[in-house]
This record gives C-alpha cells, sequence and structure tokens, in this order.
C-alpha cells in the first residue's frame, strides 16, 4: 500500500554518508511505491519546522536517517501524534534502534520497513520547562560526569567526533568531584553526593554502555541510576563495567524506578539521546505509549513485556 513519507536526513551522520544514504532511502521507499516528501533541511531546526509542517498537513509515516540525535528529533516530532515513526539507524552510537532491535548500519531493511513494518508503541520521556514547552527523550538522559565532559566537548570546535569527547574526558576527570544532588522519585526525596545520575527509558547511551540494563522502553517506568561518590581510581575501575551493565552490582550504584523524577544540582546541564537537553533542576515524567515506531513484523523489540525483567 502507498503512503505519504516525511524524510528527514541527517547529512553528516555516518560519518559524513548520511546524504548518501538519505538518496539510497529515498529511492529504495519510492521504488516500492510511496511518495517521500524530503524535509531535510540546512539547520535541525528548520528540518524540525518542515516536518511539524508536514505533520500538520497530513503524513502517513515519518522517517529519520542518522544516529541518535536523529532519532530524538523523531521522537520530538511524533510524540502524542498517530504518526508512526521510522527510523533508519545510519550514526555511530544508535542506541535507540538497537534497543528496538532494529536494523543498524543497513539503511535498505530500515527503509523496508516503511512497507513490512508492524507499529510497536513505547514510552517518551517529557520534560516541560517553566514556559510550558515540552521536550521528550526516548533513549537515556544524563547528569555527572558524562554530561560535565559534553559539555566540554562542545566548547571545542576541534578535533571532531569521538576524539574530542575522549580528550574532553581526559581534561576534566582529574578535576572531577563527586556533585551534591538531591533526586526525587514519585515524591520521594533522595539527597546524595554522585559521581553520575541517569534518567533512562532505555538501557544504554553513547554507542553501547548499558548504563541502565534493565531499562525497558514499553514498561510506564523512568530507571533512575546513582552512582554515589567514590575515589578517583575507584570510578576507573567501575566506569568500564558500563559497557555489559554490570556497574549496577557495585556497592556505591543505586537503581530507582518511577513514573516522575526531579534532578537538582548546581551547574549541571543535562543531556539526552546524546544532545544537549536542559539545565538542572528538571523534572522528568514518563508518558507510557507515547510515540509509535516501525519495527520488524513477527519480532519482538528486546523492551517488549516478557523479554526483559
Amino acid at each position: 500500500m502507498s503512503t505519504r513519507i516525511g524524510l528527514v536526513v541527517n547529512p553528516t551522520s555516518g560519518k559524513s554518508r548520511g546524504r548518501s544514504l538519505g538518496l539510497e532511502v529515498a529511492a529504495r521507499m519510492r521504488a516500492a511505491g510511496h511518495e517521500v516528501l524530503d524535509l531535510t533541511d540546512e539547520s535541525y531546526a528548520a528540518a524540525r519546522d518542515r516536518a511539524l509542517g508536514a505533520i500538520a498537513q497530513g503524513i502517513d509515516v515519518l522517517a529519520v536517517v542518522g544516529g541518535d540525535g536523529m532519532a530524538h528529533l523523531g521522537i520530538n516530532l511524533a510524540a502524542e501524534t498517530k504518526v508512526p515513526l521510522a527510523l533508519i539507524a545510519a550514526g555511530t552510537g544508535n542506541d535507540i534502534a538497537r534497543g528496538l532491535g532494529l536494523p543498524v548500519h543497513d539503511p535498505v531493511r530500515a527503509a523496508d520497513l516503511v512497507t513490512t513494518g508492524v507499529p510497536h508503541t513505547i514510552d517518551a520521556i517529557r520534560h516541560v520547562d517553566e514556559h510550558g514547552n515540552r521536550r521528550w527523550f526516548g533513549g537515556v538522559l544524563g547528569a555527572g560526569f558524562d554530561a560535565v565532559v559534553n559539555e566540554r566537548a562542545n566548547t571545542w570546535p576541534w578535533p571532531k567526533g569521538q576524539l574530542r569527547y575522549t580528550l574532553a574526558l581526559l581534561r576534566e576527570l582529574p578535576l572531577f568531584k563527586a556533585i551534591p544532588y538531591v533526586v526525587t522519585v514519585d515524591g520521594v526525596r533522595h539527597e546524595t553526593h554522585a559521581m553520575l545520575v541517569a534518567v533512562g527509558n532505555g538501557p544504554s547511551y553513547g554507542g553501547g554502555m548499558q548504563v541502565l540494563p534493565d531499562a525497558q522502553m514499553d514498561d510506564g517506568l523512568l530507571d533512575v541510576l546513582v552512582l554515589r561518590e567514590i575515589s578517583t581510581l575507584e570510578f576507573l575501575r567501575v566506569f568500564p563495567k558500563v559497557f555489559k551493565g554490570t556497574h549496577v552490582a557495585h556497592p556505591a550504584v543505586e537503581v530507582l524506578r518511577g513514573r516522575q523524577v526531579t534532578l537538582e544540582a548546581e551547574g549541571i546541564v543535562a543531556y539526552a539521546d546524546g544532545e544537549r537537553f536542559a539545565p538542572l533542576p528538571l523534572t522528568l515524567e514518563v508518558v507510557p505509549a507515547a510515540v509509535t515506531v516501525l519495527v520488524p513484523a513477527g519480532s519482538r523489540p528486546p523492551s517488549a513485556p516478557g523479554a526483559g525483567r
């Protein structure tokens, strides 16, 4: 059946292969008989505005090509609408797509989900600022050492990519001290000094770091990780374990769950789905089944009931 697809591409994703991948994806969709509206623009904001206009005028599917930043854009556009989201993972991290069991670095298979995929609803996390503006994320929000490193890296025009993040990490690590936090989950207040604080709808960020390994995208709950104050040496021992999710067994790690969380700390800007999100303090709440994504027919996404806890 022919559908009207709004397509947004990040031309710099996949080591700047995004533009060519976008052309390949569009050609694949048109070959399947679909109408494709290219909503890509020179800036993130302009592409967002074009996509919002297309959704208002009526499209059948919103498809985004890129990494977690594009998935973040897609979730913000599709949340609380009836427009299904097709995630065509072509970035370096792809944590959201991977968490849903979608094809990664296989644009042809991912594009075919517009024709063969089935809708699956997932939760999204909503933040409403003091002006009433809503912002969403679908994966993990970091508000500790990881956010400090991101903020440092974003002040440097060079180098690009992962190397910039690595250098920022090396710059911040010797200086970093535990941060005083107030973490309130469903009205229960927790005061602590912590190295890492993360709020997850999904399990991973940063290209496979299983920071909240039991988080599920469709269970109606937020998972909140708190890594309390430890020495720098101990932090260096614990942090690599995040790639397998075994860090949660450390005695300084606590995982809380709830439907609403408020994070309070001085001087921290949180990052969600790898994107600069909002300064603390901020309040986050889970909105069940806020987004519909297209997944392979007959598959059970890793976050589906019965697949996790």
